[in-house]
């Protein structure tokens, strides 16, 4: 299996967007090329997103902007999530305060729940999900309504979210706001929970889908907690170092550069002993450092150096930073 193209392994791909597909408005290199490959290859294509300030099918009339293979249903948000999970828990007709945006605000009434801004309105739930345009105001409103008692869903919990300038506060910054004021916690709705990933591949009736993103708190944590194979790329928010690091329930089963790598051969990394090799690369764990032969600027020495610190470590709970040793080779 190690001369065939990884994507080969599978029947679909599902793909987060921000950081993986492009970062703000523009489409990461290599990106849309890689995607527009699939149907070529006989793959599946669904996209799975945390973020729930647009519609799925702005998200998808966005991605065929930028180049990219999608058709409305092919966009699976966290914002559908949520109104489900709304929808499963009260009555029809309820009302809802919307932290987020109309696109969320849509949802929740395509499932039958009323949207509304205001505790004036006496909302017996709120739903919050990432929008730019939140303010104080609207936090607080949130907050006011929380306190009541009412029940309280984020669509997602991201920290943060890549834009083109940089690393920005996510959907999770602003849910730590209301949870700061009142000692709560919402019940999330979207990733990393396993329904937004069961969904999307039961939409696209794979057996064997294959889950790509660039978080592992919320895209590798979903995937594995889904039961499917997950690969990162690093074109996102995490980074060769602290995927290492992972926490054993966050670790991919792949590690690549980018999209286009998804077309390339998996290198194989087998062991000898204590001795993990990948490709030119070996890695080894003795008293608790891990010894890397090979070069820092080479992904098979990281991946050689992730088989054999998960291999010591394979119950980790939390993610923990081994020492590191580089030697030459």
């Amino acid at each position: 299996m190690t001369n065939v193209p990884l994507i080969s392994r599978f029947d679909a791909l599902l793909a987060d967007l921000d950081g993986v597909v492009y970062a703000g408005p523009h489409a990461i290199p290599g990106a849309v090329e890689a995607l527009r490959q699939l149907s070529d290859v006989g793959v599946g294509l669904g996209y799975v997103t945390n973020n729930a300030s647009r519609s799925p099918a702005q998200v998808a009339a966005h991605l065929r902007e930028l180049g990219a293979p999608a058709e409305d249903d092919q966009v699976v948000s966290s914002s559908q999530a949520a109104a489900e999970l709304l929808a499963s828990r009260l009555a029809p007709g309820s009302r809802i305060l919307i932290t987020g945006s109309p696109a969320l605000a849509a949802e929740i009434e395509l499932v039958g729940l009323v949207p509304v801004y205001s505790q004036d309105e006496d909302p017996v739930a709120v739903v919050q999900g990432f929008n730019p345009e939140i303010g104080w105001k609207h936090l607080a409103e949130a907050a006011y309504v929380v306190t009541a008692g009412a029940f309280w869903v984020a669509t997602n919990t991201d920290m943060s979210i890549p834009q083109a300038r940089g690393i920005a506060p996510g959907n999770g910054s602003l849910v730590a706001a209301v949870t700061a004021a009142t000692g709560k916690q919402p019940l999330v709705a979207g990733k990393p929970e396993a329904p937004l990933f069961h969904s999307a591949a039961k939409r696209l009736g794979a057996e064997r889908p294959l889950v790509v993103g660039d978080r592992l708190d919320t895209d590798i944590l979903g995937g594995n907690n889904a039961g499917f194979a997950t690969v990162a790329v690093l074109t996102g928010v995490d980074t060769r170092q602290s995927i290492l690091a992972a926490r054993a329930a966050e670790r991919p089963d792949y590690i690549i550069e980018t999209l286009p790598d998804l077309h390339r051969a998996y290198p194989e990394v087998t062991h000898d002993g204590g001795t993990y090799t990948c490709g030119e690369a070996t890695a080894r764990v003795a008293n608790g450092a891990v010894g890397i032969i090979g070069s820092k600027d080479d992904l098979n020495a990281w991946r050689a150096a992730c088989a054999a610190w998960w291999a010591a470590t394979p119950d980790a709970a939390v993610a923990q930073a081994p020492q590191l040793a580089w030697l030459d080779h």
